[in-house]
């Protein structure tokens, strides 16, 4: 069975939550065991999820605030815009990138993908 567009849309919602105020694991405890990680996209894909984790460990101890745009989720899917703002210590840097998510049916996250670049992230 699929995963619902209700729970993959509340799936998205807690992922952000968790992105601005949780810990590594609490975000890598959303991925499934094998899943993969690309962000962004063309960058190695990092696959399981330890590498997951120890990739949003990297951000774990900043300040973030992030914020849904809009979402869009059909057949255990999930496509949405959000913008993420995080306090580097010297300044705000902000961000607005593309994701799409694939979840397992019992709304794990089996894959993210990320579209954004360098030229997409502001200093402020």
């Amino acid at each position: 069975m699929t995963l619902s567009n209700d729970a993959a849309v509340a799936a998205v919602n807690r992922y952000l939550e968790l992105v601005a105020t949780g810990t590594a694991d609490d975000v890598a405890a959303l991925y499934a065991e094998n899943a993969t990680l690309e962000d962004p996209v063309g960058s190695d894909v990092l696959a399981g999820r330890e590498a997951i984790r120890a990739f949003y460990a990297t951000i774990e101890p900043l300040t973030k605030t992030t914020v849904l745009h809009t979402v869009r989720a059909s057949g255990g899917e999930a496509a949405f815009h959000f913008r993420i703002e995080t306090d580097t210590g010297a300044g705000v840097a902000t961000m607005e990138p593309l994701e799409v998510m694939t979840f397992s049916d019992d709304g794990l996250i089996t894959s993210m993908r990320a579209w954004w670049s360098d030229t997409d992230l502001t200093f402020g």
